[in-house]
């Protein structure tokens, strides 16, 4: 009997002897499987709220145009300067953030350019005139163009392959997801409350960073 049992085991048969252990780990590797789709899942999220935050930050300058012209006393031409400096911000940080993510981490990039945007979020609140508009319009631009970078990069990397293009696709969803909330939100609050609004992913990236690992092509 023991020597049939033997037999049966080499040859790869689902024998009594074999069935239970294969069972066991089937479980294990599916409860593994789970458990890392979720860190997946959960990865994403927190770092597809920089392109909530990108697509927030360039959709801010139209519902706001009337009320901050009228508050502060600007003209057509300086609140021009003010909508067009959001993207020599983005030049900015689009430029550094290659650099930046090798030297510190994806995870350490995406807390420096939320800091950053929040950072500017602050100063267009407080803003009483036209230049310290511009420098906080300045800093929510290198934020988002530090973002245009290391998010599409950091969900590529922690992604596996059958997921990628679906994954990737959340960043671009996000995006069109911010424009849309800073435009619907903005017809109804003043310009210094959106700006608050705009705080808002940041805070819940940094905070959703103290939960996830970091990249492991880092």
């Amino acid at each position: 009997m023991k020597m049939a049992d033997s037999q049966d085991i080499e040859k790869g048969s689902s024998g009594s002897l074999y069935q239970p252990f294969f069972h066991k780990d089937e479980k294990q590797q599916n409860s593994h499987d789970n458990g890392n789709l979720f860190m997946v899942i959960l990865c994403t999220f927190v770092a597809v709220m920089g392109s909530f935050e990108f697509g927030s930050s360039i959709g801010y300058s139209s519902p706001t145009q009337q009320g901050i012209m009228e508050e502060l006393g600007m003209s057509s031409e300086e609140y021009s300067m003010f909508g067009s400096i959001l993207t020599i911000g983005a030049m900015a940080g689009s430029i550094s953030c290659g650099r930046v993510a090798d030297l510190i981490g994806r995870k350490g990039t995406m807390k420096m350019s939320s800091i950053i945007s929040i950072a500017g979020w602050l100063i267009i609140y407080f803003s009483l005139g036209p230049l310290s508009l511009d420098v906080g319009r300045f800093l929510t631009g290198y934020g988002i163009g530090v973002n245009s970078y290391v998010v599409p990069v950091f969900i590529a990397e922690i992604s596996p392959t059958h997921l990628r293009g679906a994954l990737l696709t959340v960043h671009q969803v996000a995006i069109a997801t911010g424009l849309l909330v800073a435009y619907t939100v903005g017809a109804f609050v003043s310009w210094r409350t959106l700006a608050l609004t705009g705080m808002i992913p940041c805070a819940v990236m940094i905070l959703g960073l103290y939960f996830i690992p970091d990249s492991p092509r880092w």
